[in-house]
């Protein structure tokens, strides 16, 4: 029998906040970091230290000691300290595909100031695994995965090392950490004490693995070098004689298994199974405020602010790169696992939402400057201001659109760039003050009011570009009344009448298809902690059915609006629902828009929540009794069980905690029958369950989670979790979620399958709105302005709603050209695709996604070629 090999590789787990904040952990940081250092100079025979495979540790230390870059640049030139490749310890599944893309290259563009990163697709501690990893990883030529979370036998495999495969036929090998990273951390030099330890790891570890090697990962989280790491090695080579132990790099590892490549099994999919270890499903609706904004900025810096950028840049304005990397990597700081999980401190939790307030703040102030950039360059007509709308979806849009506009008269008209007057609608309108606007006007002692006007007009805007209407003031407009209607929200394509119990009853008139009972709130007990939902053990679910309403329907020009009004009266904790009692209560106004011409419904609900542990669904009943539901995950779709058989005995068979079949999405989740179905739009609400009909009467219906409550960060002897508390037992009163919050979503019905009705296509124009931009002859902040000769109406380029989904448009990082990003949604589909240009294209390459051109270029201008099932392509232009 050959020898078996123990890897032992020094590292440490850099959760840079967590109990504890970051300034907390720099400090730390600094001490650490020259004892590395200090011992990786001055030791040849300690030949490698893994930085935690991110470059935010590095940002972090040389804020501080940016003297000590050269040394770390020596260090990592001379592969003693290992980097990157990310830029933070991302989590994959709350998280946006370009954010995971952008997150890997920030990281290997700050790695290669100092020398090579580690290309190794590094997430020791992630709670769970996207199915598109592997992809991603291919897209910047890395090949290796290395993670710990989510693995079970369920995947197709008992085994640690695999082959792990994305839809598209991306692979990696991998390397599952079973018992985690740390368990080389702080190991002791007496027999006795590694005993205790390895006499138990060893076989555990030795069993799963193909290549029969031993990864004992020295290291834990913040733990500093351990100085005494040879002694202790010279000691287990004396217990354990028929063992090797090496210091070796992972790389190392990972060149032992691809010598056995024809044994490793092959495997597909996400792991997201608790069975081992602990993946926290329902994380998801820990902290919904931060996960809101957080989803927010995602959509507003990929959708709206980087494609509106890159039509900028085609007029010669500067693509503001350093702008963009900061408040991506304002938020990326939040993307590790512990930070975007809120699983952390009160204080903590503070200081994660003022990292978004800031990114929210440079991303919609470098929106405005693009918008004014453009409209300040078009040709001006007299007496005029100009109503600017840009579609950043690559195909034209018809839509209602609400905006604000500012004029100093009472009345005005619009009309196109023809002159034909434009049909509108005044929702509103107020009066403010000069200074509002700009306080130069005031100074100058003219004090007369400017007028607000909420207005609604219908708009056609072409593909990825935009339209501008002209603004007469002190003339009368072509104004819309509002008709009166029966009590019913109607347009071409449903039927909305709101039941005396505050639901709806929706019928879709192309599908032929009835939905009943829809927006009912569910609120039940939550026992769990910041990591897990978990149910009381003695539950009292109450409905908001249960309680008496106000229902308000209004009709607008271009749209109708029922408001339902409730409070709820509720337990205000866990003992309060054990007595049955009622004493808290929880407002709730939901707000219901249908506009002309829409295919989907508009549900924004606004809560007031002052009762505690407790968790919050809105539930959409569906015709439909279906064993699976399709979601969006990044770059795809994913298909997952309604229902999980190991809850039935997931406690016998030895699970951390149950398989709940609670899941994750990004921005839809729908059920369907083949010839119908129901898709629910979400901007950041990004957890659902579908209840089972189980063979019921009943028809399953989609539970998407508005909140949930609680006040501990870690707690122990869950009802779905037993065991120790996850992370530590520490009051969170923030999480309690006391206070409003306001929840957005959509209704989408169709016909046919969700690929067939481009239901991705439609979930990403709802969080990509159509903006306006106001041109009026004053502004707070100057600019000058340069020959006003942009068009009045312009497209960039367009493609067909069909096939291909635009992931992104933007300037390439070091090229005078545009990057532009699609993919497949289709999990079993091919799709044959393309786009046109609206000027000569000059260079038109396939790159990976780190920007790196194909060495083979096959594909004519224009031409996606073939994308594979849920494969993302990347493509560098120039005109």
């Amino acid at each position: 029998m050959a020898t078996s090999r123990v890897h032992i590789t020094p590292h440490m787990h850099w959760d840079r906040e967590w109990y504890f904040t970051t300034e907390e952990s720099r400090i730390l940081l600094m001490n650490n970091m020259e004892e590395i250092m200090t011992r990786l100079e001055s030791d040849p025979d300690y030949k490698f230290y893994v930085l935690d495979g991110q470059t935010a540790v590095l940002e972090d230390y040389f804020a501080i000691k940016p003297q000590n870059e050269e040394r770390v640049r020596k260090l990592v030139q001379a592969g003693k300290l290992i980097i990157g490749p990310w830029y933070s310890q991302t989590d994959t599944m709350q998280v946006s595909g370009e954010s995971i893309v952008r997150n890997m290259m920030y990281g290997i563009r700050d790695c290669l100031r100092f020398g090579e990163p580690m290309k190794i697709g590094y997430l020791p501690d992630s709670f769970s695994m996207s199915s598109q990893l592997p992809m991603i990883y291919n897209g910047f030529g890395i090949d290796r995965a290395m993670f710990w979370r989510g693995c079970s036998e369920r995947h197709g495999t008992d085994k640690t090392e695999f082959l792990w495969q994305s839809n598209d036929g991306s692979e990696v090998t991998a390397q599952v950490l079973p018992l985690g990273y740390a368990i080389g951390k702080y190991l002791p030099q007496d027999e006795e004490g590694l005993r205790a330890r390895l006499d138990k790891y060893f076989p555990v570890l030795e069993k799963p693995s193909v290549t029969k090697d031993i990864l004992l990962p020295n290291g834990h989280d913040q733990m500093p070098i351990q100085q005494d790491i040879f002694e202790v090695m010279d000691k287990l080579r004396e217990i354990y004689p028929d063992r090797e132990f090496h210091m070796s790099r992972y790389e190392e590892v990972f060149e032992r298994i691809e010598a056995l490549r024809d044994e490793l099994d092959v495997v597909k999919g996400e792991f997201n199974d608790g069975k081992y270890m602990r993946v926290h499903r329902t994380i998801s609706s820990t902290r919904m405020d931060i996960k809101l904004i957080h989803a927010e900025i995602e959509n507003k810096i990929v959708n709206i602010l980087e494609p509106l950028a890159a039509i900028a840049w085609t007029f010669g304005f500067e693509y503001h790169h350093g702008l963009i990397e900061k408040m991506w990597k304002e938020s990326m700081k939040n993307h590790a696992h512990d930070s975007i999980g809120c699983c952390c401190s009160d204080k903590v939790h503070a200081e994660i939402l003022n990292r978004y307030i800031l990114a929210d703040d440079m991303a919609e102030n470098l929106i405005q400057f693009y918008k004014r950039k453009i409209v300040d360059h078009m040709p001006a007509k007299e007496g005029c201001d100009k109503l600017a709308f840009f579609n950043l979806s690559p195909y034209a849009r018809e839509e209602v659109v609400n905006t604000t506009i500012r004029i100093r008269a009472q009345e005005f008209s619009i009309s196109d760039e023809n002159g034909n007057p434009v049909e509108y609608y005044i929702c509103d309108q107020r009066e403010i003050d000069p200074g509002q606007v700009d306080r130069q006007i005031v100074h100058y002692g003219n004090y007369d009011p400017f007028m607000e006007f909420d207005i609604q007009l219908a708009v056609a805007v072409p593909a990825m570009g935009f339209t501008t209407l002209h603004i007469q003031g002190k003339e009368a407009g072509n104004k819309v009344v509002a008709e009166h209607k029966e009590g019913l929200l109607e347009n071409e394509f449903y039927t909305v009448k709101v039941n005396a119990n505050g639901t709806l009853t929706i019928f879709d008139k192309q599908a032929g298809q009835s939905y009943d009972q829809v927006l009912k709130l569910e609120e039940g007990s939550d026992d769990g902690d910041e990591y897990d939902y978990s149910p009381s053990r003695q539950e009292w679910l109450l409905y908001s059915t249960d309680f008496e309403n106000d229902i308000t329907i209004t009709h607008q020009g271009f749209q109708s609006v029922a408001t339902i009004r409730y409070q709820m009266a509720l337990p205000a904790d866990l003992a309060e629902r054990e007595a049955k009692q009622q004493n808290a209560r929880m407002d709730v106004e939901c707000t219901v828009t249908l506009k002309a011409g829409s295919r989907r419904i508009d549900v924004e609900m606004a809560l007031d929540n002052q009762v505690n542990d407790h968790r919050v669904r809105v539930l959409i009943p569906t015709p439909y009794v279906s064993e699976s539901v399709v979601a969006d995950n990044q770059f795809g779709c994913i298909t997952r069980p309604v229902d999980d058989p190991e809850m039935a005995n997931w406690e016998a068979d030895g699970w951390k905690e149950a398989p709940v079949p609670v899941w994750q999405l990004m921005n839809f989740a729908a059920l369907e029958d083949g010839k119908q179905g129901l898709a629910v739009f979400t901007n950041g609400l990004r957890e659902f369950e579908v209840i089972s009909s189980k063979g019921n009467e009943e028809k399953d219906t989609i539970a998407l989670t508005l909140f949930r409550s609680v006040g501990v960060l870690g707690k122990e002897e869950l009802l779905l979790r037993p065991g120790r508390p996850s992370g530590i037992k520490v009051p969170t009163p923030d999480s309690q979620m006391r206070g409003k919050l306001t929840c957005r979503f959509g209704l989408f019905g169709y016909r046919g399958n969700h690929i067939s009705a481009n239901v991705m296509q439609h979930a990403r124009d709802y969080v990509t709105p159509i903006h306006c931009y106001n041109k009026i002859p004053y502004n707070a902040m100057k600019l000058n302005v340069g020959e006003q000769d942009l068009p009045l109406t312009f497209s960039l380029l367009e493609k067909d709603i069909k096939g291909a989904v635009l992931s992104v448009l933007k300037k390439a990082e070091d090229e005078d050209a545009l990057i532009m990003r699609v993919y497949n949604p289709s999990e079993t589909e091919k799709v044959k695709d393309a786009v046109r240009f609206n000027r000569p294209v000059t260079e038109w390459f396939e790159t990976r996604m780190d920007e790196v051109a194909l060495e083979k270029q096959s594909l004519t201008a224009e031409q996606f070629g073939d994308l594979g099932p849920c494969q993302a392509k990347t493509f560098r232009v120039r005109f």
